[in-house]
């Protein structure tokens, strides 16, 4: 997933609007839609396109043209009801990527099964690191150290496969720190700097978030 993605961001409580906001910040093209009006107008000036309509009504989908969204992430977890509608809906007109909201397990397996790709626990993982996530790709994982400064893990790409951290120079090159090397489940902290990469690893960096933009996978 990356900026080139169109996202959409339905229910725009505290956490889907730290999405929303988050994506809108990073240049990302996002469609916002929460059901109550003084939400929309409050948020308005911030997110460009966000709209006041029900996402479980099939001609709101059809008319935000949200069969043409790579990614919608639904916020509305406190409506059991509603968030299968939501998601089923995606999931109709054939959104690639559905991301939920959920509350607990319960509810895990029921958008899991009715179509969702993903599900979100907010008490671990908040909106602003998911939009980070989905902004980044290339990218497996990560975890905020601080404001500045972010542990991710990422794929070995294609082109340093064959080749040693010595030989890709990945601290000047990419402005990166490898702390960890994950191999088949294993997971090497003590690095050899000569150690041949290989295609099924994947490296866990160090490295200041705003210059995460350089290790995208184009």
């Amino acid at each position: 997933m990356s900026i080139n993605k169109t996202y959409a961001v339905f229910g725009l409580g505290r956490y889907g609007r730290a999405i929303a906001t988050e994506l809108v910040k990073n240049g990302a093209d996002v469609i916002a839609v929460d059901k109550h009006e003084e939400i929309v107008n409050e948020l308005a000036l911030e997110i460009p396109v966000c709209k006041c309509a029900d996402v479980t009504d099939p001609d709101v989908i059809k008319q935000l043209d949200i069969a043409n969204v790579d990614v919608v992430i639904i916020c509305i977890a406190n409506n059991l009801e509603s968030s299968v509608m939501a998601i089923t809906l995606c999931k109709e007109v054939g959104v690639g990527t559905i991301i939920a909201k959920c509350i607990d397990e319960m509810h895990e397996k029921i958008f899991l099964r009715v179509g969702a790709d993903k599900v979100l626990f907010p008490e671990r993982e908040s909106g602003k690191r998911l939009a980070r996530n989905l902004l980044s790709a290339g990218i497996m994982d990560m975890f905020e150290l601080s404001d500045q400064v972010s542990m991710v893990e990422i794929p070995v790409k294609a082109e340093w496969v064959g080749k040693n951290l010595i030989e890709l120079n990945l601290r000047k090159k990419y402005s990166v720190n490898v702390v960890a090397i994950l191999d088949n489940g294993r997971v090497i902290s003590t690095i050899d700097p000569e150690m041949v990469l290989q295609s099924t690893m994947k490296l866990v960096v160090i490295a200041e978030t705003s210059k995460l933009e350089k290790l995208k996978i184009k």
